[in-house]
């Protein structure tokens, strides 16, 4: 298995594994920990970090293309997910954005700041971290090109 194929399942690993972090750190400022949604909130925005530069890597490789989605499915599903993945595109444009101007504020004890940006903040990343692992399961493991062979 070469890099370009190994990314893409990495990518779908990373993004899970932000899945569970945004929670955890959710439950964790919701229990009244600080010091331990703090950690582990930069230790999400971490793998974050780490995701963008294997996606970028992947599609750099890949000479911008990435796999596209096979022509088999039923069109409600098709639809379907290029109405998901326009909106997971859309959207992750701004987490990057959003996620250091809420580090700042958290980091800066700015906390009036820091929850309303927050509030805007954690459903954004956590629905493209979310629907980035339905991107790959589409892709990759319900309707994989090879099928329709």
């Amino acid at each position: 298995m070469d890099l370009v194929t190994l990314l893409p399942h990495v990518n779908a690993s990373l993004n899970g594994l932000a899945t569970l972090l945004l929670i955890i750190g959710f439950v964790l400022i919701k229990q009244g920990k600080v010091n331990a949604h703090k950690w582990t909130m930069l230790g999400c925005f971490g793998v974050s970090i780490v995701f963008l530069g294997c996606y970028l890597v992947y599609h750099a490789l890949l000479t911008g293309h990435g796999k596209a989605f096979p022509d088999y499915p039923p069109n409600w599903i098709r639809y379907s997910y290029y109405a998901m993945l326009l909106t997971h595109v859309v959207l992750a444009a701004a987490v990057p954005f959003l996620a250091v101007i809420t580090i700042y504020h958290g980091l800066k004890d700015n906390r009036a700041a820091h929850r309303r940006i927050a509030k805007w903040t954690f459903p954004i990343w956590l629905y493209v971290s979310v629907t980035g692992v339905l991107v790959y399961l589409c892709l990759y493991q319900f309707f994989p090109a090879e099928a329709a062979m």
